[in-house]
């Protein structure tokens, strides 16, 4: 499934996109389930719940957490064979898997700032990954996710606050003006793989009546001996269990300064 033309972007970028690695069928049942599952309330690792009343639409369709820790279907997603045999081929190891979420994004909803998912995960040693699947077609309309090329060989940034009237999330991480963010805009059961240092997030759902909805694994590399409390228990790829120990604050971060006339990262911290 994995060419030398993925391995190469992959490396390069710190992404890739699998196109169709699960079918339209696949994910048009992975819709009915969770839409099932979202009208019956609120379940562990919600941190809101459903509230059909109030005006922001991400109140009435808030994303799922940690399905795979009471959600039988969303436990063989995570460790789908298909997710592993990619993940292990793009990092010359099987990985663990550590956390399954569910974004809805309805019509009129707010996207997320930009963004490292190394920064909540704290793997250690190496980094985490993403495995994050369109359930529906997803663009710069109804909000498709955006990434950053080149930027899977940063270190975790520092934050700043984010513009909390476009982005559900508080903070951000600042760009220099040479790096472009580029969406990528996907089919029902594409898969877009990228490394925990990855700058990524979204735009808002300017459409009217299309969802946007995304099934998402994170994983770290098979070699990682930490990972951050909020993702224990950790899973081997089989689904059973591996003790791994529990990683403590953020370290240092990367800050932008011009060196050459060109934008460098410095650790500070």
């Amino acid at each position: 499934m994995v060419t030398a033309e993925h391995l190469e972007q992959y490396q390069r970028d710190g992404f890739t996109v699998m196109r169709g690695l699960f079918s339209r069928e696949e994910a048009a049942r992975y819709i009915d389930h969770y839409m099932a599952l979202r009208i019956k309330q609120a379940y562990p690792g919600d941190f809101s719940g459903v509230d059909p009343e109030r005006d922001d639409p991400l109140l009435r369709y808030p994303r799922m957490i940690h399905m795979h820790r009471w959600d039988e279907v969303s436990l063989r997603w995570l460790i789908d064979p298909r997710l592993n045999a990619c993940m292990t081929a793009l990092l010359g190891e099987e990985p663990f898997a550590v956390q399954t979420m569910l974004y809805f994004k309805p019509p009129g909803a707010r996207g997320q700032a930009l963004h490292q998912d190394q920064y909540y995960l704290r793997a250690r040693p190496g980094t985490c990954m993403a495995a994050w699947m369109a359930l529906d077609p997803a663009d710069e309309e109804n909000g498709c996710m955006r990434v950053v090329p080149g930027s899977g060989n940063l270190p975790v940034l520092c934050t700043e606050r984010a513009d909390t009237t476009v982005s559900f999330t508080d903070v951000t991480v600042p760009l220099p003006d040479e790096m472009p963010v580029v969406p990528v805009v996907m089919e029902p059961g594409d898969v877009l793989f990228f490394n925990g240092s990855v700058v990524h997030g979204s735009g808002p759902n300017r459409s009217t009546t299309r969802f946007r909805r995304a099934l998402i694994g994170h994983y770290i590399t098979g070699s990682a001996e930490q990972v951050a409390k909020f993702y224990h228990p950790v899973l081997r790829m089989d689904g059973t269990p591996v003790e791994l120990g529990i990683s403590e604050g953020g370290g240092k971060c990367g800050t932008w300064k011009t060196v050459d006339g060109r934008a460098v990262v410095e650790l500070a911290g």
